[in-house]
């Protein structure tokens, strides 16, 4: 068989490690310069780990919502203005894409399969949040909604803090918004 014939390559081999380092090191002047080139991938791949999150959130606010929100004397004084609680939403997706990067940049989506699919759906649950409550007014659905995501997004924080504790960290305030919104639907559903 073909497979026999097969010689394993060893990274002791000199021919092999000759070629590997000279391929390596023959893109970069200096040490400074391959440092650079690190940097300016961690930075691109940090802006789109962010913007992804962030922009879906802002086309799912400017698709699927309209203004249907208590306003005047029937809205209670803790209510913060429209404007304000889709601003802190975003922040909110900021903040998830930024511990989302730090977690994928430990490798932790590798080490713990499970966390990607947690970041998908608490991101999935946040954005459809807003659309439901605000664009098809339906309080109900939107509780149910805002209480899944709250389970994945402690689900999240856990996996994501075992993984970099700053990224669990990053979370907590995420953890704490989304139990205001909570509170704020349960507030709608009974207005």
């Amino acid at each position: 068989m073909d497979s026999q014939n097969l010689k394993q390559r060893r990274t002791d081999d000199p021919d092999t490690a000759a070629t590997t380092t000279t391929m390596n090191k023959s893109n970069y002047k200096s040490k400074k310069d391959m440092r650079m080139d690190m940097a300016k991938r961690g930075l691109r791949s940090l802006a789109v780990a962010v913007a992804i999150p962030v922009s879906l959130h802002l086309l799912a606010i400017y698709l699927g919502s309209t203004d249907n929100y208590p306003t005047g004397s029937s809205k209670p004084f803790w209510f913060p203005p429209l404007w304000a609680l889709r601003f802190i939403c975003l922040a909110s997706s900021f903040l998830m894409g930024l511990s989302a990067w730090l977690v994928w940049a430990d490798g932790g989506f590798h080490k713990n399969p499970t966390a990607l699919p947690l970041y998908l759906a608490q991101l999935g649950l946040n954005l459809i949040w807003d659309p439901i409550v605000f664009g098809a007014g339906a309080p109900w659905v939107g509780l149910l909604v805002s209480m899944g995501m709250f389970g994945t997004m402690v689900a999240c924080t856990r996996v994501f803090k075992n993984i970099n504790p700053v990224a669990g960290d990053l979370m907590k305030p995420t953890l704490a918004w989304v139990a205001f919104l909570a509170i704020v639907n349960l507030k709608l559903v009974f207005h």
